[in-house]
């Protein structure tokens, strides 16, 4: 056992990952949208899931986008889910041919969350925990509930000290 702080068991995505693994996501999903395979709209889980939400409507050629915003993330600590914003309630429905779009499930509190305001809605993400796993539907990689995945977003270029010892 280690004295590690959760997020120093740390998986680090590239742009270029990210890009592949939300590529490799879409292809997962096409064809198996409801409306004669296809998909009604993508609803991005702001902030996280707005790339991948991008890359995703792309590659399946969806031009109805909205977004949906919960914050359950202050400062790498997660606390309850909280709706911001709503997606277009006219779109939304009860989710039916919408395809739901985040980087990652943790906890699973924000789907739940989202899933509860439109529950026949498709949930999909890039990445999943075994925590939340319940609360997605499509996912391209799992990994442990302990690893802190830092996003191409969230980081900049700078000297990181070695995983064990000293250079």
């Amino acid at each position: 056992m280690t004295d590690r702080l959760p997020h120093e068991k740390g998986f680090h995505i590239s742009w270029d990952q990210i890009h592949r693994d939300s590529r490799a996501l879409a292809w997962r999903l096409d064809g198996f949208g409801p409306e004669d395979g296809g998909w009604r709209a993508v609803v991005a889980i702001t902030r996280g899931g707005m790339a991948p939400a991008m890359i995703v409507a792309r590659e399946l050629d969806i031009r109805t986008i909205d977004t949906v915003s919960i914050k359950s993330y202050h400062y790498q600590h997660q606390g309850e889910a909280e709706l911001l914003k709503a997606p277009d309630a006219s779109l939304m429905g009860d989710g039916s041919g919408i395809l739901v779009i985040d980087d990652l499930v943790d906890s699973g509190k924000t789907l739940e969350l989202v899933r509860q305001m439109y529950p026949k809605a498709h949930f999909a993400t890039v990445y999943a925990k075994p925590k939340g796993r319940e609360q997605v539907d499509t996912f391209i990689t799992e990994v442990s509930q302990d690893t802190w995945i830092f996003f191409p977003w969230d980081m900049a270029l700078q000297y990181v000290e070695p995983y064990r010892g000293v250079d």
